[in-house]
């Protein structure tokens, strides 16, 4: 008997949103079917200026999880209509939201990760079960409630008696340690895509670097990246996590301030070279025994990435999860799909020593179809 439920997501890099069907009925997972709806001018640049403060941010933020809630229901109608299926097959939507804060443990000692959606708006429109608010259950039992994807990923990619490594490189990267023995541990590294993405929209126009030609084009400044990789928070134990919150616009130009100027694709060189280094040391530091780095997210397909690892990782295969039979676009839905499912069954979805919580929780609230 089917399984079915749906995975969406709209990550850091800001790019749109991915959802998936998913039917659970047959180990691990078989995707029906795959949709990606990009943002329009003003929703990215509203879900973007909501990362930092302003004026009538209450009114902002509620109209924009009014518009990004419509955005998810004419995925899931895309995703019903590819699939064949009536919503009534549906047990439930796992919806992540747009993160536009993110500061666990921090202020009064508990803090708070928040993503904007009207999942009540959601599962109107849909007519679907809708879990949300996956977050704030992992914070409240002293998380950082993130990430929540290394039990997905133990779930699907794990390997008895393998020593295996995922990593997401959507807007932050983040990295799941599978161990041999069926264990797991994940964190965020730094930034994947975000300061690339920044960059080379500031210079070229585009929302993203294609395949990571315009980073292979320049030189990468060693000066530079000494200086980035000083950050703190790449040298902090897990568990740990970040955003924007950290890695900004503002982060980003006055470290470049403080040096000569440089030649645009030259930043985007280190900025390319940055996200690989930060990756590497905390593969180096956490998964130095993995025989594989598995890749996911919007990062798999920038070629020059890709390249920067594998040079920093030679003792290890870097390859795109499409080589163990998921896209790298399809992972991160697929994990909210899995928690959501996760939920239903009053199953725990965080992993403790991914989140730093005190325990295992049932994560995420169930708005009723």
């Amino acid at each position: 008997m089917a399984e079915l439920y749906i995975g969406l997501m709209s990550g850091t890099s800001l790019d749109g949103v991915d959802g998936v069907l998913i039917d659970f009925a047959n180990a691990p997972l078989q995707v029906l079917a795959h949709q990606h709806a990009p943002f329009d001018p003003p929703l990215r640049s509203q879900m973007l200026a909501l990362n930092q403060s302003g004026p009538d941010e209450l009114h902002r933020s509620a109209l924009a999880a009014n518009a990004l809630s419509r955005l998810y229901a004419q995925v899931v109608r895309s995703l019903l209509a590819d699939a064949q299926l009536p919503a009534a097959q549906i047990r439930a939507i796992g919806a992540h939201g747009q993160t536009v804060r993110h500061q666990p443990g921090l202020h009064d000692g508990i803090g708070y990760s928040l993503q904007i959606q009207n999942p009540s708006l959601l599962a109107e429109l849909s007519g679907i079960a809708v879990v949300a608010d996956w977050r704030s259950r992992d914070v409240a039992a002293g998380g950082q409630g993130a990430p929540l994807v290394p039990a997905f990923h133990q779930a699907v990619f794990g390997q008895a008696g393998q020593d295996l490594a995922v990593l997401n490189v959507g807007g932050i990267a983040n990295l799941s340690v599978l161990s041999a023995q069926g264990d797991a541990l994940g964190f965020d590294c730094g930034p994947g895509n975000v300061l690339m993405d920044l960059w080379c929209l500031r210079h070229t126009g585009q929302a993203y670097d294609d395949a990571g030609r315009w980073a292979a084009s320049g030189q990468v400044q060693a000066d530079l990246l000494t200086r980035w990789m000083q950050e703190p928070f790449f040298h902090k134990p897990p568990p740990k996590s970040t955003g924007r919150d950290l890695f900004h616009a503002p982060w980003l130009d006055s470290h470049l301030a403080a040096g000569p100027a440089l030649a645009p694709q030259d930043v985007q060189a280190s900025l390319c070279a940055l996200t690989a280094e930060s990756i590497a040391l905390a593969v180096s530091k956490h998964a130095p025994r993995s025989s594989r780095l598995m890749v996911c997210g919007g990062g798999a397909y920038n070629q020059c990435l890709m390249g920067m690892l594998q040079s920093r990782l030679p003792w290890l295969s870097v390859a795109s999860t499409a080589e163990s039979g998921l896209s790298p676009s399809q992972v991160e839905a697929a994990a909210f799909a899995w928690l959501a499912r996760q939920t239903c069954l009053g199953l725990p979805g965080n992993l403790p020593k991914a989140t730093g919580a005190k325990g295992a929780r049932v994560l995420g609230g169930i708005y009723p179809a």
